[in-house]
């Protein structure tokens, strides 16, 4: 069945990234009813673009129907443009402004890009920091210096740990390092020694055989590496060696990079969130 397109405007005066999450979050509700078509309209930072922008919406609706419009604009002149177009204006921002501008008794103080890190600031400088490291410390090709990560993700080949591993550098700035568990370490029954000191930071990820054979068939077709044999070998085995050490693991089957990092902060309690 073909569904009814429905065009989604994301408009930011920053990057547009928490718009972005925010709008998916809501129209997931609604997918099955309707295919959204994103236009992402990001660095809204003049009154002219903002015009600009109200038109596009505009032409589309009298085209097709009203576009929705999922907004994180704070000047008031340019959401007065936007607003004023023939779109669904949701005003991501404005209506949590309001209330606690009456809560706190304070009138916000308005700028364009402030809900992101300025470059300068401690709090970016540690992010790159947390990204290089994540790099540089990746499928354990490089050991020293693990006594600065925050987390080791480990887990057999292909089940998630790289992404995670960036993820949690680049939303949260954890420094995560990832070692693969392969066969020689099943043979030995213990971890790879140059973690073993630092077991206490050590998180495991695991995936469902046949969706691991899936992957890495991707990556290495017709290989002994992707086939379902080895593949249910490896998962066995790493989390026999998992329970075995003690160590907390979760399956990366059905869950998003979001949810997995969000687990893995929750367990370890790492929590590096600053404003």
């Amino acid at each position: 069945m073909t569904l009814p397109v429905k065009t989604v405007f994301i408009i930011s005066d920053g990057t547009g990234i928490t718009a972005e999450t925010f709008s998916h979050s809501v129209l997931s509700q609604f997918s099955e009813n309707y295919d959204f078509q994103q236009v992402r309209e990001p660095f809204v930072n003049s009154e002219s673009k903002s015009i600009e922008i109200a038109n596009k919406i505009n032409e589309i609706a009298e085209k097709d129907s009203p576009p929705i419009i999922f907004s994180t604009l704070v000047k008031e002149e340019f959401v007065r443009h936007i607003r004023s177009s023939k779109g669904i204006f949701l005003d991501i921002f404005g209506a949590c402004v309001k209330q606690l501008e009456s809560e706190l008794d304070v009138k916000s103080q308005p700028a364009i890009g402030r809900s992101h890190l300025n470059a300068s600031s401690d709090a970016y400088r540690n992010r790159i920091e947390a990204i290089n490291f994540s790099l540089t410390h990746d499928d354990g090709q490089f050991v020293h210096g693990l006594q600065e990560a925050d987390v080791i993700l480990v887990g057999v080949s292909r089940c998630g740990k790289t992404p995670t591993s960036l993820y949690l550098a680049m939303q949260y700035a954890i420094k995560a390092a990832n070692f693969p568990l392969i066969p020689e370490d099943f043979e030995r029954g213990q971890l790879p020694k140059t973690i073993q000191p630092f077991k206490h930071k050590i998180f495991g990820l695991s995936i469902q055989p046949d969706r691991l054979a899936e992957v890495r068939n991707e990556r290495r077709p017709n290989s002994r590496y992707a086939t379902l044999e080895q593949c249910y070998y490896e998962v066995a085995e790493a989390e026999r060696l998992m329970r075995r050490e003690n160590i907390d693991w979760l399956s990366t089957t059905t869950k998003s990079i979001e949810e997995i990092s969000t687990t893995v902060l929750q367990i370890l309690k790492l929590d590096k969130t600053s404003y």
